[in-house]
């Protein structure tokens, strides 16, 4: 978890700096992006909270996600991650959101491969969407998703 947290700190001083605020919406990551946030000091001035909506009615009934795009498109897809993560957004009031929908394995799940992970950063003005191919068990895949979204959004934040 040494990268996480190199990362999360990493995000949490850019946040801070800009005087931004994030929150998160989990469901492949299982509440563990927010705690990789949360355990650099100082989180609690950028990070406003976020939902771990595992279950697709937690989807639809905390973070407002369609119905119909999860019975179109299935939780693990692009339309569900920037759903989500403009759900989290709204709910929190934060300017940035981000989102993790996927299958960690082992097997199959809605049809997909383990390793497919979908991550959305929401900003007010514009959501960003990376689908990612990730090999290994499911500590694996789910360690390496809050890896990305990390280094993902911390690269958009210094743009």
């Amino acid at each position: 978890m040494k990268k996480s947290n190199n990362l999360a700190t990493t995000v949490v001083k850019q946040l801070t700096k800009s005087g931004k605020t994030l929150s998160v919406a989990e469901s492949l990551t299982g509440g563990g992006l927010g705690a990789a946030v949360t355990a650099v000091a100082g989180a609690s001035k950028v990070f406003l909270g976020g939902v771990t909506s595992y279950s697709d009615l937690s989807k639809i009934k905390l973070l407002e996600v369609p119905r119909r795009l999860i019975t179109r498109h299935s939780s693990v897809s692009e339309e569900v991650a920037v759903a989500m993560a403009e759900g989290a957004r709204s709910l929190f009031k934060s300017d940035f959101a981000i989102s993790t929908t996927g299958v960690a394995g082992p097997g199959k799940a809605y049809g997909q491969k383990a390793g497919t992970v979908w991550l959305a950063i929401a900003s007010k003005n514009e959501t960003f969407v990376i689908a990612l191919s990730l090999a290994g068990d499911r500590a694996t895949v789910r360690k390496a998703t809050i890896e990305s979204a990390l280094a993902t959004f911390s690269r958009i934040l210094s743009s």
